[in-house]
């Protein structure tokens, strides 16, 4: 065997795993790497301006691939930085390796210069995490991590002290037999027996889908047409589960529909399928719930569970199906088609755009975005408003891809994961719904896009504030508190780097400007000016939300802040043509 430097070992096994490249900020700890990915042909560093966009564009290349992707970061404040980004990518199940460097082998534990402790920090995002302390721990750490993160789709972590990434072992060829192999896992038979049972009994069924559906769209429809049930998706499974789709009622949650919403809560059996939806208001509490998982930890700890299967989605279908008796009555789920046809009838009544207008409803300008956008297009969309606008009026169509921060919630992950995307695609559209604040908080990226010269399309919902901050502290009864944000002219901010920059109020321009950036080469920014008075209505109001909603409204007119309510009232009524 010859003699290999740990950061060679390193380099040669992500190789080996199909990595093409690095996502980081470089510093000096991580100097032996980064010279080892100088010499070798295959793999590259992609230079982010803050390492934790570097983690969420790893996210994105791994959720969009399904392989390894990886990211790494320096001693101390360097891999600190990635910590965020990890937690999305741990929360959403995508297999990213993180190289966190560390300060001098000899110096941990004396409180020396950037020194923490990052086999603790990340232990918490991560399903592995280990200091590699000797290069006779190198091979087995490296390969050990690589395959966890693969086999779990997760996160896992290789700490790195500077010094010993230049250390010298004797090392074999890299091997990962784990990798591009699988195992499907299935629930007993006696288990499938009972489901179909429970199902075959039951008189009004509503599936629950999410992203464990993922390959198993040809299944999903054909236990639908068995069962006759309306399917109710969950943010996470749009892109695998709206189209060609006749059964689908849209979602529920704070981001759904009322028909999503009342197809579940009126149902006998809610069958779940590959979800974690984590809202538990919105999920029955009195009917039968069947959930199939293929992490068996995950059946029922969002409601209660009658029947788990702990099993593949697809493989778990298509056992249970020949058990099935086809059902003819089909009331529930035209009932549930027609409260959908209502529904998506109000909310295309919401996006409309009325030329000489000061600022558009950003309802108006996703619809817009939607139909103008490339039939493979990936989206990526901030959390907040531009989630809701993204959830309610971008159509899928198993081309489409759509990525968020959708479990971890975080701000600023669309412009970074767009990065990612158009990297791993560089021939695909991609168009990134990003909110003026999480926009502005990974700013500096935006350097990023021309120095790639990455052409992605920057949309930015620009309300000035914190805009479903401002709607939580409404409904809490709450007078709004520094949710302003005092915005530049984000298009003149773009083509002061070199990036070209639109900027659009009138809801008469967007069209034309819209086209004309979509059919830019190279990166544009585009500055949509929107109403900041919007209400994102969730499918049901409680009581609490109610009362909290008119104490604001009080609070508002008492301390003088009434035109807040007229304001309100007008772009809300006006959409509605009142």
């Amino acid at each position: 065997m010859a003699k290999k430097k740990v950061s060679e070992i390193l380099i040669d096994t992500l190789l080996a795993a199909g990595v093409q490249r690095v996502y980081g900020v470089v510093g000096d700890s991580l100097n032996g790497v980064t010279d080892i990915i100088r010499q070798r042909d295959g793999i590259g560093w992609v230079h982010v301006r803050h390492e934790e966009a570097g983690a969420f564009a790893a996210g994105a290349e791994a959720h969009l691939t399904q392989e390894l992707a990886v990211c790494a970061g320096s001693c101390g404040p360097g891999n600190t930085h990635l910590i965020n980004g990890l937690y999305d990518c741990h929360r959403s199940r995508v297999p990213v390796l993180a190289i966190a460097s560390q300060i001098p082998s000899a110096e941990i534990g004396t409180q020396y210069f950037q020194e923490t402790h990052p086999e603790r920090l990340f232990q918490e995002c991560s399903d592995y995490c280990e200091l590699i302390s000797t290069p006779e721990h190198a091979v087995r750490v490296i390969e050990s991590a690589i395959q966890t993160a693969l086999v779990k789709r997760g996160v896992a972590v290789i700490v790195l002290p500077g010094n010993v990434s230049e250390m010298e072992i004797e090392a074999p060829e890299p091997r990962l037999p784990a990798r591009h192999r699988s195992a499907t896992l299935r629930p007993s038979d006696a288990d499938i027996a009972d489901a179909a049972t429970m199902l075959n009994g039951a008189e009004k069924i509503t599936i629950l889908a999410g992203a464990g559906c993922a390959k198993a769209h040809a299944e999903l429809m054909q236990v639908a047409s068995a069962l006759k049930a309306p399917i109710v998706h969950a943010l996470r499974g749009k892109e695998y589960i709206e189209y060609d789709n006749p059964y689908d009622v849209g979602m529920t949650g704070l981001l759904g529909f009322a028909s999503g919403y009342h197809a579940i809560m009126n149902a006998d059996v809610l069958l779940m399928l590959g979800t974690d939806f984590p809202y538990t208001q919105f999920l029955p509490q009195e009917s039968k719930t069947i959930q199939v998982d293929c992490r068996a930890e995950h059946i029922g700890r969002r409601t209660r569970v009658d029947i788990g299967l702990a099993g593949d989605v697809g493989e778990t279908i298509r056992q249970l199906l020949p058990h099935l008796t086809t059902k003819t009555e089909r009331a529930h789920l035209d009932k549930a088609l027609s409260d959908y046809k209502d529904s998506r009838e109000n909310l295309d009544e919401l996006a409309i755009g009325k030329p000489g207008d000061d600022s558009m409803h950003p309802q108006y300008l996703t619809k817009l975005v939607n139909e103008l956008a490339a039939e493979d297009v990936i989206f990526t969309c901030d959390v907040g408003t531009p989630t809701v606008w993204a959830a309610r009026y971008l159509s899928m169509n198993g081309q489409r891809r759509l990525l968020g921060s959708f479990n971890h919630g975080s701000m600023a992950n669309a412009m970074p994961q767009a990065i990612g995307a158009q990297l791993v695609y560089p021939n695909r559209q991609v168009v990134a719904l990003a909110g003026d604040g999480g926009f502005a908080m990974l700013l500096g990226d935006l350097l990023t896009l021309k120095q790639l010269n990455l052409p992605v399309k920057l949309v930015i919902y620009n309300n000035s504030s914190l805009g479903f901050v401002e709607l939580e502290m409404k409904e809490a009864g709450l007078l709004p508190f520094e949710t302003t944000l005092d915005n530049p002219d984000f298009a003149a901010l773009a083509e002061s780097v070199g990036i070209r920059g639109i900027r659009v109020a009138d809801p008469g321009d967007l069209h034309a400007s819209l086209a004309e950036a979509f059919a830019h080469p190279g990166p544009v920014v585009i500055d949509a000016i929107v109403k900041r008075a919007e209400l994102s209505m969730p499918p049901t109001i409680e009581l609490e939300q109610a009362k909290g909603f008119s104490l604001y409204a009080l609070k508002a007119v008492m301390s003088g802040r009434g035109n807040e309510i007229l304001d309100l009232a007008k772009d809300n009524l006006n959409l509605l043509g009142l």
